[in-house]
C-alpha cells in the first residue's frame, strides 16, 4: 500500500494506493485485482476487496465503489443515502460518514483522493482523460464547497497512473484538447514523431484552477511493469483480452 504523505498528516482519515501485489487472483489478474467489472472470478475479487478493506480498518462498513463510466457524473453518500446493492454509475464520491471506505478503480487513470480536514469530508476520483476533461475535478470541488469545504482546507493526492512518456495519443486528441483551451498544448510533447499526453498533470492543473493548492502528487508510473500495477495499456500491448484493477481508498475514521 501506497500513501501520500500529506494525506498521512491527517489523524481522522485512512487511506491507501494499492498496485496488483498481495491478493488472491491468478493469471493475467495476478494477484490483487479489485475490479468486479473485469473477467476474473468473482469469489477472488471479493476476497481481494475483503484484504483491502482490513487494511484500511477491520471494523468499517463495506468498500463503496461505483460502475465507473468515464464520466463527470458523482455521488453524495450523506446518513440519508440508502446504501443498495445495485452499483451506480458515476465516477466519483463524496462523503462525510464515518467508517465507510470509499473507492475509484484504475489501470493507467488517475484517482484522485480529496479531503478537508475542517468539513471532515472525502472523495474519491477516478479521472480518465474523458472526465478530466469533461471537468469531473470542478464539479466536485465545487460541490464540496457548497457543502460548506474551504479551498484551503482541502489536500489532495493524485494517485499513481501512467505518465506521459508511455501516454502516446493521436492527433485528433492533441486538438481536441487544443480547441477547448490554448494553455492545454503544455501537456503534450512531440517526440521521433509521436505525440505523448501527460494526464497527471494536466488533473493537477484542474485542481490548481479551482484553487486547490495543497497537492500531492505520486510519481509512479503504472505502464511500466517494475511497478506492479494493472495497465489497461500495457494488457492491449500484449494482446491480453482483459486486465485486473488497482484500487485507492480513503475512509474517515
Amino acid at each position: 500500500m501506497i500513501t501520500s504523505k500529506r494525506l498521512s498528516k491527517q489523524k481522522k482519515i485512512r487511506h491507501g494506493f494499492f498496485n496488483r501485489n498481495g491478493g488472491k487472483s491468478t493469471g493475467i489478474y495476478k494477484s490483487l485485482n479489485c475490479g468486479l467489472g473485469s473477467n476474473d472470478k468473482k469469489h477472488k475479487i471479493k476476497k481481494n476487496l475483503q484484504i483491502v478493506k482490513k487494511k484500511i480498518s477491520k471494523k468499517s462498513k463495506n468498500i463503496f465503489l461505483l460502475n465507473q463510466i468515464h464520466s463527470n457524473k458523482f455521488i453524495f453518500i450523506n446518513k440519508n443515502f440508502k446504501l443498495y446493492e445495485k452499483i451506480i454509475k458515476a465516477d466519483a464520491i463524496i462523503t462525510d460518514l464515518k467508517k465507510l471506505p470509499i473507492a475509484v478503480l484504475t489501470a493507467d487513470c488517475v484517482p484522485v483522493l480529496l479531503y478537508d480536514n475542517k468539513r471532515n469530508m472525502i472523495a474519491a476520483i477516478h479521472a480518465g482523460w474523458k472526465g478530466a476533461f469533461k471537468g469531473i475535478i470542478k464539479k466536485v470541488v465545487n460541490f464540496m464547497l457548497n457543502k460548506g469545504c474551504n479551498k484551503k482546507y482541502i489536500t489532495a493526492a493524485i494517485g499513481p497512473s501512467i505518465k506521459q512518456n508511455s501516454y502516446n495519443v493521436r492527433g485528433d486528441f492533441k486538438d481536441k484538447f487544443i480547441k477547448k483551451d490554448k494553455e492545454n498544448k503544455k501537456f503534450f510533447k512531440n517526440k521521433k514523431n509521436v505525440i505523448y499526453f501527460d494526464l497527471p498533470n494536466f488533473v493537477r492543473s484542474q485542481l490548481k484552477s479551482n484553487e486547490i493548492t495543497n497537492i500531492d502528487m505520486i510519481n509512479i508510473d503504472t505502464f511500466d511493469k517494475k511497478n506492479n500495477f494493472f495497465s489497461a495499456r500495457r494488457s492491449l500491448k500484449l494482446k491480453y483480452d482483459d486486465y485486473g484493477r488497482n484500487i485507492s481508498i480513503i475512509m474517515i475514521n
